[in-house]
């Protein structure tokens, strides 16, 4: 997909990833890896050239990423040369899990992404760890891919803000903050950063605000390898939050299937692939993808297994 067409977009689907680690152990039988590498290859025959397929996370916070199921998903699905497949990877015990599945350019070829929060409370709930911390560990690590050619990608979440769990307070980073991150993240090496609203906290007004505000500080410095990761309970927000964002110049975008996803901390889900690549379709951007069989997917999967798990919603 030609990335510097002013009017082309990227969409990453996350179904397999964000839907996957929220599958609980009494229902992996509906969600087998023979299952996961057909959506996988179906998303790429609909054009994907993007996709987050696996969370190098400790099992016992999602059962669906046990090693046994992860390889033999990624052995359905094979080595890819012209799709970009994202794992994502915490510490250094997801990096050395991440060596061992093979994920590197000499096996199966996965990007590796690395991710934390712009707020402190919810990176000590995520990770364990003050963000100053994982930044520290996250160098180091990265120094370590990078000498073994491995492509990383980064996310920044909570970017909007954090609703604290124990007083219901509006936490949130400053500008300059948040741009300190992005800059270390490129500074490192890495191809893309995703600014993540974590829980839905902003309209399509406040998202408008707060990237003007960024992008006006970094006069525009990079847009090109920014991305937007809303999750959110309506769908429909969640894509004019993307609208949004895409007419303030983002051009990547993360979505899942049917809007099912959300993080192993309580995040609310994802907004629809197929309600983004309409959207997008009706401005004309150009998306390279075929909403038709998208759609499709989509429906597919929403009767064979949303529905069919009671714990994911809708």
């Amino acid at each position: 997909m030609p990335e510097k067409d002013e009017n082309s977009v990227v969409i990453s689907d996350v179904t397999l990833r964000e839907f996957g680690q929220n599958v609980p152990a009494s229902h992996l039988h509906l969600f087998t890896p023979k299952i996961r590498a057909k959506i996988a290859l179906e998303l790429i025959e609909s054009g994907f050239t993007h996709l987050e397929v696996l969370s190098c996370v400790n099992p016992k916070l999602a059962p669906t990423m046990n090693k046994k199921d992860l390889r033999d998903t990624l052995k359905e699905i094979g080595r890819l040369e012209e799709v970009q497949m994202i794992s994502l990877v915490p510490n250094w015990t997801g990096y050395n899990n991440f060596l061992d599945l093979d994920l590197g350019p000499q096996g199966y070829n996965h990007t590796m992404g690395i991710f934390f929060s712009a707020i402190e409370e919810h990176n000590l709930a995520n990770l364990g760890k003050n963000i100053e911390d994982t930044l520290t560990d996250y160098k180091v690590l990265v120094q370590e891919a990078k000498k073994e050619n491995i492509r990383v990608v980064g996310y920044i979440s909570a970017v909007f803000g954090y609703i604290d769990p124990w007083d219901g307070a509006l936490l949130k980073s400053s500008v300059k903050d948040i741009n300190r991150y992005i800059d270390l993240l490129l500074d490192w090496g890495l191809e893309a950063v995703a600014l993540s609203d974590l829980q839905g906290v902003a309209d399509d007004k406040e998202t408008g605000r707060l990237l003007q505000d960024l992008l006006e500080e970094r006069k525009g410095k990079n847009i090109d390898l920014l991305g937007y990761h809303p999750h959110n309970l309506s769908g429909h927000a969640a894509i004019n939050n993307s609208k949004t964002a895409y007419s303030l110049g983002l051009r990547r975008f993360d979505a899942s299937l049917g809007g099912t996803g959300g993080c192993v901390t309580g995040a609310p889900g994802n907004q629809p692939t197929e309600e983004l690549l309409k959207m997008f379709n009706d401005l004309e951007v150009q998306t390279g993808l075929d909403q038709e069989r998208v759609f499709s997917l989509a429906e597919r999967i929403r009767e064979e297994l949303y529905r069919q798990i009671p714990l994911i919603k809708e």
